[in-house]
């Protein structure tokens, strides 16, 4: 008898008659799709500490760290810098607008600001790119389901997908945001409680210090595991070019901030994520270490993680933990699931197919979305190699076509849509080629992504000096 996979299957019975208990709240899409604008300070932290804790921060980061070591600190570290931005100056002014507008996505935002091309750009965009980050969670939890019983990737996949399908497409963001906060309590006690036992089981951490020092067989080698800049400033930088424009723009995190009940619960809530964000951005690091130090030859470093729970843990310890990953990835799957059904239902369905669509009607198109694309998350899981490979293409995505329109949406009167266009086109084509002639390495400290955001960044700046246009629309109060 398997007791990790029992333990699952009775968890995962138990989060989807959560889900679905919760869906009874659900009465019309904006309960869906926003909350009804209900979330305090407490909710949107839960939901949003459960959803930026996922495969790339737990067995995508633990990979990170048995390879890199401490330095593995900025891959969460950096996304816990975009989070705090977004808390203090741009989710209060992203909800006030949303607030006077109606909005229920990013999208809604870009198509008030720049019109209907670019938010139908972006929209496109954003629903491929999404997919390769729900990929990334499902191949995280058919990792764990192979270590621990031999389950095949594909079967895996199929089962994660499944559970998260039923409870997100159940009842949406209002939903998601109760069952978060079950799956954040489990989470973080069970991952924040393996570490002691992780060091213990290797001696301690002058003993892990011993045993990274004989495998390693060099102390310069051994001495950048343990630094915090290990990884070198081009990979860290790279993180940080990523991850933090990604953070601060994410069309799913903004979608969250929509559903707080105000400006206040906004700067608090997700405040309080990015301290636990920068807090839990240690766990990963350590227990790659340890994991590193007990079994040096791991033929896949993403199997660091699920491999210290069943033999570096307790067996009582091992289930829980098991509990708390498999919490951190469905978490993160329902907060994609909900992303691409709102951007399919809302952004292309209802601006470009049926304007005049009922709550009712758009409540069915956004659960029927939801299914459609955690069937194809399934199917795009089984393709890609691996977890940080599937959530780079996500976020890399965000930070050069979102981020530079984004900001230039919020803070100026002179960027029209063409601008805004021609910014995300050449980005992206940027962005591309340097990584097609670089081989993904960069020039110099910089990689693709930040050639990318640099050329959006230059081309915004070009139509704001050489074409100026001031908009005038009845909400430039709200925006401005």
């Amino acid at each position: 008898m398997n007791v990790y996979l029992i333990a699952l299957l009775v968890y995962s019975i138990f989060l989807m008659g959560l889900g679905i208990a919760m869906s009874r709240r659900v009465k019309n899409s904006a309960d869906f799709l926003v909350a009804g604008r209900s979330l305090g300070p407490g909710r949107l932290f839960a939901t949003f500490l459960a959803a930026n804790i996922g495969a790339g921060s737990t067995v995508g980061a633990t990979g990170l760290g048995y390879r890199l070591g401490m330095s593995a600190w900025w891959w969460v570290g950096s996304a816990c810098i975009g989070t705090f931005l977004l808390s203090q100056f741009l989710g209060p002014k992203l909800w006030t607008i949303a607030k006077a507008n109606h909005l229920a996505t990013l999208q809604d935002f870009l198509e008030l600001r720049y019109g209907k091309p670019v938010k139908a750009v972006i929209s496109v965009l954003f629903w491929f790119g999404s997919l390769a980050i729900l990929a990334g969670q499902l191949i995280a939890i058919a990792w764990i389901l192979n270590t621990i019983a031999g389950i095949p990737k594909w079967e895996g996949c199929v089962i994660g997908g499944a559970v998260a399908i039923v409870y997100c497409t159940a009842g949406g963001l209002m939903s998601s945001s109760f069952v978060n906060m079950f799956e954040l309590a489990v989470t973080m006690s069970g991952l924040l409680l393996a570490v002691p036992f992780a060091l213990r089981a290797v001696g301690g951490w002058q003993h892990m210090h011993e045993l990274v020092l004989t495998h390693t067989g060099s102390a310069a080698k051994t001495a950048a595991l343990f630094s915090m800049t290990g990884a070198g400033a081009k990979q860290i930088l790279a993180w940080v070019a990523i991850l933090v424009p990604s953070f601060m723009v994410s069309p799913g995190l903004v979608q969250k901030v929509y559903g707080a009940r105000d400006r206040a619960a906004v700067r608090r809530g997700v405040s309080l994520n990015s301290l636990g964000q920068a807090i839990f951005a240690f766990v990963p690091a350590v227990l790659g270490l340890c994991a590193f130090a007990a079994m040096p030859h791991l033929a896949n470093a993403e199997l660091a993680l699920p491999t210290v729970m069943k033999t570096l843990l307790p067996k009582w310890l091992g289930v829980w933990t098991l509990a708390s990953i498999f919490s951190a990835e469905l978490s993160a799957t329902d907060a994609i699931l909900f992303m691409l059904s709102t951007s399919l239902a809302v952004d292309l369905y209802k601006t470009f197919l049926n304007p005049e669509v009922s709550q009712q009607k758009l409540l069915s198109v956004s659960r029927f979305a939801s299914v459609g694309a955690g069937i194809a998350g399934i199917f795009f899981a089984a393709v890609l190699p691996s977890i940080i490979s599937a959530v780079s293409i996500f976020y890399g995505l965000i930070a050069v076509a979102l981020f530079v329109p984004v900001i230039a949406g919020l803070y100026s009167r002179r960027v029209l849509s063409v601008a805004a266009l021609s910014s995300i086109f050449a980005a992206l084509a940027v962005t591309l080629v340097a990584m097609r002639f670089t081989d993904g390495k960069g020039l110099g400290l910089f990689s693709p992504q930040a050639i990318g955001i640099a050329t959006a960044a230059f081309v915004m700046i070009g139509f704001r000096i050489l074409a100026p246009a001031r908009i005038v629309t009845s909400i430039e109060k709200t925006v401005l």
